[in-house]
């Protein structure tokens, strides 16, 4: 299975990884820490020398409660990080976007996929990634950023994820978007408890019926810290456990903020895989 990121082909017959950026003032884990385009820069820099596959830029946090950012506040948080490090680095840049023209000017200045927490679902999304024509990774949520944790509930694990998915693929090759651009993700704590969350990665297999690859994020989420008593940023190990388990159920991408400590991880479990 290939991903062909504009310039870039991420072979997915081993597991990959995606290191987050956030620069914003208030994403649960890194928010305020690299805002300005140099601090950003640095932190790509490590992350690709660490062996990052794609580095994913976010400008509006999508932590439980969080708000919307405007969209001219977030093209100057994202264009020029994505600009600096396309300029200095030959890597995949995902734009972690839903605004349509986020997407467009994103691309436009180098980045070479999407990641949309709302899964084209705002008006002009889809047009907007047809017209980019990179690969475009489609999250599932239950309600929004602000909303989502209120109370989720669910009939059926991960079923109803699953066809959730199913429709919004189904959506987006109806439009126009070609099938094999496509990325699934779960979208583990955006409208999921903790017992969700864990009975999503113990099924994580399931998701093999939509034929896509799939990507996964569970890096230092709440999940995590309610298991292990530890605060966000001491959520590593317990961070690269989910990811194991989660290459081991199927997944291609693992979208993490502990770049090092998870490629780390990964190399042993393709070294055993091989005797498998």
């Amino acid at each position: 299975m290939k991903l062909h990121a504009g310039k870039h082909l991420i072979d997915l017959d081993c597991p990959r990884v995606m290191g987050i950026l956030n620069v914003t003032p208030d994403s649960f884990s890194d928010g305020g820490r690299f805002l300005g385009a140099e601090d950003a820069l640095r932190q790509a820099s490590v992350m690709i020398e660490a062996g990052a596959d794609i580095i994913d830029v976010g400008g509006e946090s999508t932590r439980p409660g969080s708000d919307d950012a405007s969209l001219q506040v977030e093209l100057d948080r994202v264009i020029p990080v994505i600009e600096a490090i396309t300029s200095r680095f030959d890597i995949a840049v995902s734009i972690d976007t839903n605004k349509p023209e986020v997407m467009r000017m994103a691309v436009d200045c180098g980045a070479s996929m999407i990641n949309d927490v709302f899964a084209l679902q705002r008006d002009g999304a889809i047009e907007a990634a047809i017209a980019a024509g990179v690969p475009v990774c489609l999250m599932h949520m239950q309600g929004t950023p602000r909303s989502m944790q209120a109370d989720p509930k669910y009939t059926a694990l991960p079923g109803d994820i699953i066809d959730f998915l199913a429709e919004r693929i189904e959506a987006c090759v109806t439009a126009g978007l070609r099938r094999d651009m496509l990325i699934v993700d779960p979208g583990f704590g955006f409208g999921k408890n903790d017992k969700h969350n864990l009975e999503i990665l113990a099924k994580l297999d399931q998701f093999a019926e939509l034929g896509l690859p799939l990507l996964v994020g569970l890096s230092r989420k709440r999940t995590l810290g309610n298991l292990t008593g530890k605060s966000t940023e001491r959520r590593a190990a317990a961070g690269v456990a989910a990811a194991v388990i989660a290459v081991q159920n199927g997944a291609n991408i693992i979208r993490t903020h502990d770049v090092t400590e998870t490629i780390d991880a990964l190399k042993v479990v393709n070294a055993v895989k091989q005797f498998g």
